[in-house]
């Protein structure tokens, strides 16, 4: 089948159109029409070749809201017409350690990207969600409550899951204190679930400008970074601290801000190291960890808390046509909160 579609065709270039044919559906395989597709940085570090080798043609997008179009004789869990959603990966070894017990987003031979990844028959490249339909195995499918709106919900299959994964790992919930570091497209999504799981939330941001979105959005505090007592004032105040800002930050500063056994989570990708001090580490025995994405279950956990409470992203649908603009805007943190594709214009 053809499927329409916007691709990196060249390193450096910029999205165009691209027609190509999907592969065949298997046995165990969901046909998608995609209705929405979000824009993540991530789309845009690995189109724009910073993040290593590109397959072109790139076709970009991991955060995929569509209907079931067509389903495999061995298909048991999706019907035609139901809507679905495709996240980060869409294949894992399923026979390692990580697999077996569940966390396949960690798996010990790599997971499979939706998009610029050899598959894993060695028969060409994964295709992402910057076009009209995608075919992937059932196992890394989800499905989309009733009642969500498919354009703020598409960004929750990427940004959601990344902020869901580690409020539920550390703890999130009544009587916890936690700071989101940084309000963009993960940020908004970190307020929005560590309000819902009951905790009290706090945005910590340099821009003045976000106040009134964060508190909006539920927090219950906010504090400008750029004011120095900050820091002080708030020392040892902290459960969990979510770092989401993809820039060089002096975690030393934020570290201070934890209490006993706190956690810096990193789920940003500054493109510089962190320099650490021991002491900062030491005192109140401190903890700075990492968290990538959650595995198929968790997100359609995720999935199931958002519809219960109606957590969507903030989102500015565009059509195709813009996408290119909307890289550069994304770049200049001119959005809030997230680029969403409206696929019927691929």
């Amino acid at each position: 089948m053809e499927t329409r579609a916007y691709a990196v065709m060249a390193e450096k270039a910029e999205l165009q159109p691209w027609s190509f044919d999907l592969r065949s559906v298997g046995s165990h395989d969901v046909q998608i029409a995609i209705e929405f597709s979000g824009v993540c940085h991530s789309d845009i570090h690995t189109g724009r070749s910073e993040w290593g080798d590109v397959h072109f043609p790139c076709v970009p997008g991991h955060e995929i809201v569509g209907r079931v179009s067509e389903v495999g004789a061995g298909v048991t869990t999706f019907t035609v017409g139901q809507r679905v959603g495709v996240g980060v990966y869409v294949d894992s070894c399923r026979t390692c350690a990580n697999c077996l017990s569940g966390m396949s987003n960690y798996c010990l031979e790599g997971m499979t990207g939706t998009y610029n990844t050899p598959e894993r028959d060695g028969k060409g490249v994964t295709q992402g969600g910057y076009a009209t339909s995608i075919v992937v195995n059932q196992g890394y499918v989800v499905s989309i409550p009733d009642g969500l709106d498919p354009a703020g919900t598409a960004p929750l299959l990427c940004a959601g899951i990344t902020l869901y994964s580690p409020l539920k790992e550390w703890g999130a919930g009544p009587g916890v204190k936690v700071g989101i570091i940084g309000l963009g497209g993960l940020g908004h999504m970190g307020v929005k679930f560590a309000k819902a799981l009951g905790a009290h939330v706090t945005v910590l941001s340099h821009s003045a400008s976000k106040k009134d979105d964060a508190l909006a959005m539920g927090a219950d505090e906010f504090l400008l970074t750029s004011d120095e007592s900050v820091f002080v004032d708030h020392a040892k105040k902290f459960d969990l601290l979510i770092n989401t800002v993809s820039a060089p930050l002096d975690l030393n500063l934020y570290l201070e801000l934890l209490g006993l056994d706190g956690t810096l989570v990193m789920v940003g990708l500054s493109p510089e190291p962190y320099p650490i001090k021991a002491f900062s580490m030491l005192a109140q025995r401190r903890r700075i960890a990492g968290s990538m994405i959650g595995p198929v279950s968790q997100l359609q956990e995720m999935l199931n808390f958002a519809g219960e409470h109606n957590i969507l992203s903030d989102v500015e649908v565009i059509d195709a046509s813009y996408v290119n603009t909307s890289w550069d805007r994304v770049v200049a943190s001119d959005v809030r909160y997230r680029f969403v594709i409206d696929a019927s214009t691929f």
